[in-house]
């Protein structure tokens, strides 16, 4: 079991890991090279640092952090649940830890399809821990095509057979743990257009003209970000459920779970990040310590 792990490798992350990795805290860092930061062509506003594109600024952070030995792992959280500890589910394997940190950046996933906010609590759902229960024997779809869309599929089979993936135009990008789970689904890969209804929703039509009877929706877009799992735990939100709340601790209202970085709002900038994960850090730490203290 791992003191520490941190969900994503942005600047939040790593510098949250190299505080906690000095503290003597078994840590790791588990994320895609996907930081929002990448996509600048270059920064020039981060102290002591030259001009510099995001990508290399990310790529020596991880780096810095690898030498130091910190254990760094490029791969996606597809689920994080909580028994007497926390599980952090990847598409090969599950690991465990006393403490997390969210630090996965802000969700980017504009779908484009016409009212599917009309029909956000009405039909449509972000969250099949949450809701799944309101579709007992109905028919459902989840929205995506990665590994995250068939793990929350996977969730609705206790509650319902009728269950179907729309990729809304994408091919599917799955493993093979996740492929071999599509014999259980109906796969439909047709662009969604809009989503129809009177008060709740009723219908999906699509690009072709061709339309769908449907009673819900699960969005499981791209991959699962920290406000996923906030959801999933039942973690305060705010901005509408766009950022996870945190107390001055950068504590979420869960216990044992930390956020840091652009997933909690704010001011959205590296320097902000690395400031945000190293304060976060050191709760972490103090926490841990209280833990150990308590077992005492």
């Amino acid at each position: 079991m791992y003191d520490v792990i941190i969900v994503g490798k942005g600047p939040a992350g790593i510098s949250a890991a190299l505080y906690t990795h000095r503290a003597n805290l078994k840590t790791l860092v588990i994320g895609k090279f996907d930081s929002a930061a990448i996509k600048a062509h270059s920064i020039d506003n981060y102290y002591g640092l030259p001009k510099v594109s995001g990508k290399e600024l990310i790529q020596r952070g991880v780096d810095q952090a690898v030498e130091l030995g910190i254990e760094v792992i490029d791969d996606e959280v597809i689920s994080l649940e909580m028994d007497e500890r926390f599980n952090l589910i990847t598409k090969d394997s599950v690991y465990n830890a006393k403490v997390v940190l969210l630090s996965t950046g802000k969700p980017f996933k504009k779908i484009g399809i016409k009212n599917l906010d009309t029909f956000e609590g009405k039909g449509v759902s972000y969250c099949t821990t949450c809701d799944g229960f309101f579709y007992k024997g109905l028919k459902v779809g989840v929205i995506g095509y990665k590994d995250f869309t068939i793990h929350e599929a996977n969730e609705l089979k206790i509650f319902t057979s009728d269950i179907t993936i729309y990729t809304n135009g994408n091919e599917l990008e799955l493993s093979e743990k996740y492929n071999e789970s599509l014999k259980d689904f109906k796969i439909v890969e047709e662009k969604i257009s809009e989503l129809k209804g009177n008060e709740f929703l009723e219908e999906i039509i699509f690009e072709n003209g061709i339309s769908k009877k449907i009673d819900g929706l699960f969005v499981a877009y791209g991959s699962a970000s920290s406000t996923d799992f906030a959801r999933k735990l039942g973690i305060l939100t705010v901005d509408e459920g766009k950022s996870i709340k945190v107390d001055n601790s950068f504590q979420t209202s869960l216990e044992g779970v930390f956020a840091a970085g652009d997933c909690i709002g704010g001011f959205n900038q590296i320097s902000t990040a690395v400031g945000e994960g190293a304060l976060a850090a050191k709760s972490i730490i103090q926490f841990i310590k209280n833990i150990k203290g308590e077992l005492k």
